[in-house]
């Protein structure tokens, strides 16, 4: 069985890092609280060049601090798009961008919903346990404005489902209870630093 599957194609051979991550420039991400994670985003019409480039800095950015996927309003842009290079629970590696996703819906017997911990770039330092089907479908397009279908299963669709909250405005602590909410918070205050140390660190090594 292929280990990587690029735009849900199999390849056979694959870098360490996306291409795309070596053509880009790292840009700051926000933070829960900013306006631009919690509105909906603007549909792309527009495919060209500066879509490419935005694809390119969200790679480098996504590798930098860590993250399995990233959303185009953690970078501020508020435009329906994502990226991730992220494993399923298989080990399979799962790399590349969908432009205008839409999570498909599914009958709730065909849901199996697994609870476990998850945490967001734009939530510094904070885990906590989020219940997600185990089994997502995303329809979208590609860069170049290509109908595209993803399907995730386990840790992969958590990913899907994840980045997808986003560009509909949603952070994973709208999912949890107050309490719990409190929670990741307090984990932020505590871990925040750490987090941020760790980034430029790692800007540093991949960029000097």
């Amino acid at each position: 069985m292929p280990r990587v599957f690029v735009q849900g194609s199999p390849m056979d051979h694959y870098p360490r890092h996306a291409p795309e991550a070596g053509r880009g420039s790292v840009r700051r991400i926000t933070e829960t609280g900013e306006d631009v994670l919690h509105k909906p985003c603007r549909d792309v019409t527009e495919f060209g060049p500066d879509l490419a480039a935005l694809i390119d800095d969200m790679f480098l950015t996504m590798y930098v601090a860590d993250g399995a996927g990233l959303a185009a309003n953690q970078v501020g842009i508020d435009l329906r798009l994502f990226v991730y290079d992220c494993p399923d629970d298989d080990g399979v590696r799962h790399v590349g961008h969908i432009v205008n996703p839409v999570l498909a819906a599914q009958e709730p017997s065909d849901r199996r919903l697994l609870d476990e911990g998850e945490g967001c770039l734009s939530v510094p330092g904070a885990v906590m346990d989020v219940p997600r089907p185990d089994l997502a479908v995303v329809h979208g397009q590609d860069k170049d404005g290509n109908p595209l279908t993803i399907q995730g299963t386990g840790y992969f669709a958590r990913c899907l489902a994840h980045e997808t909250d986003h560009v509909n405005g949603r952070v994973y602590l709208d999912r949890l209870s107050k309490r719990e909410r409190k929670e990741a918070l307090r984990q932020v205050a505590d871990r925040r630093e750490d987090v941020y140390a760790r980034r430029a660190a790692k800007i540093e090594a991949l960029t000097s």
